[in-house]
């Protein structure tokens, strides 16, 4: 009895993720569903997304379509054309990515491209993970390759980089990197936000207007040789990578190589200052071993004490004499005469 509670209790599961791993929409969709009545638990509406069902036992309906427990993961790579809408449906009757992946399991798409832009996006029907790559959080890197309207200058380049004010708010640190060396109109850039056209804001605060965008990478996911239209389900590594959400934020290369020459300047420094540190204690190490030495042979020790001050003499431009000498020095040298 008591294993067969267990049991249940165990499989239960939030109903806003039940719906988001097992439908076509994702955890803030199905919360929003779930809030407008849209949800029933075995023919019973439920308006809160922290209500617990049991996959095995309750129904689940959104606008009254059963949702099904999946029994397979799904992950693929869609380079997306032109003119190409980055939804499930669209009301305009307009192509959307799903049209171009046919398979029979539902999917949808892990973020937006905007209808103009092209290049790499992923679909799945892991609702779980795919708001864990959404979520800011996680600053997940999207690299897009740009075509602009004219040259690009070094002091607007330093200046995105850096971060610029963009409806309100700054823009986190990017880099960017030229296509060639003979032109700046053509580049890379990598950002790992997800604003409303951002790429495009971006370049545009300055005067240029982009002319092709493409998104060539996805975190790990490279759009390689991908042909538009075309789509490949992800490998086994690249799906693994993927699930490493929680790994710290991947920094700027051009941050990294500031952050590194600071480290290496100071640890520099330390050296530096160890080795002055060590001769220090080695002089002090060799004085006591002369003194030592001293103090068993006095002829000894006058001689070197009468050098040290002869020399100390000289550099300092005094004249050779014995007045300034101490006793033992100026006895010393009437000796050695």
């Amino acid at each position: 009895m008591s294993s067969e509670v267990d049991s249940g209790i165990e499989n239960k599961v939030r109903l806003n993720k039940f719906i988001a791993n097992n439908g076509d929409i994702s955890r803030r969709t199905a919360d929003e569903y779930i809030q407008q009545g849209r949800v029933t638990v075995n023919n019973i509406t439920v308006d809160f997304p922290s209500y617990e069902v049991n996959p095995d036992k309750d129904k689940v309906k959104v606008d009254g379509e059963p949702i099904k427990v999946r029994t397979e993961d799904v992950y693929i790579a869609l380079n997306k054309p032109i003119n190409v809408v980055s939804t499930v449906s669209d009301e305009n009757r307009r192509t959307t990515v799903i049209d171009l992946v046919n398979i029979k399991r539902k999917i949808y798409p892990i973020g937006r491209l905007d209808y103009k832009t092209t290049g790499l996006i992923l679909l799945t029907n892991d609702g779980e993970l795919a708001d864990a790559l959404m979520h800011p959080k996680h600053n997940i890197d999207k690299t897009y390759l740009v075509k602009l309207s004219k040259p690009l200058e070094e002091k607007h380049r330093l200046l995105l980089e850096k971060g610029i004010m963009l409806d309100g708010k700054r823009t986190k640190p990017a880099v960017i990197k030229f296509a060639s060396r003979h032109g700046f109109d053509k580049l890379y850039i990598t950002i790992h936000e997800g604003r409303n056209r951002q790429v495009r804001k971006m370049f545009e605060r300055f005067g240029y207007f982009v002319d092709k965008l493409q998104r060539t990478q996805f975190g790990p996911i490279k759009l390689g040789s991908l042909e538009s239209g075309k789509w490949r389900y992800l490998t086994p590594e690249e799906v693994k990578y993927l699930f490493q959400k929680d790994k710290p934020k991947s920094t700027p290369k051009s941050v990294e190589k500031d952050v590194a020459k600071k480290v290496e300047k100071r640890e520099g420094k330390n050296t530096k200052s160890a080795k002055q540190r060590t001769k220090k204690n080695t002089s002090k190490d060799r004085s006591k071993r002369n003194s030592k030495r001293s103090s068993k042979d006095p002829s000894k020790k006058n001689s070197k004490s009468f050098t040290k001050s002869k020399s100390k003499g000289v550099s300092k431009g005094k004249p050779k004499s014995n007045t300034k000498s101490t006793g033992k020095f100026t006895t010393k040298k009437s000796n050695k005469k």
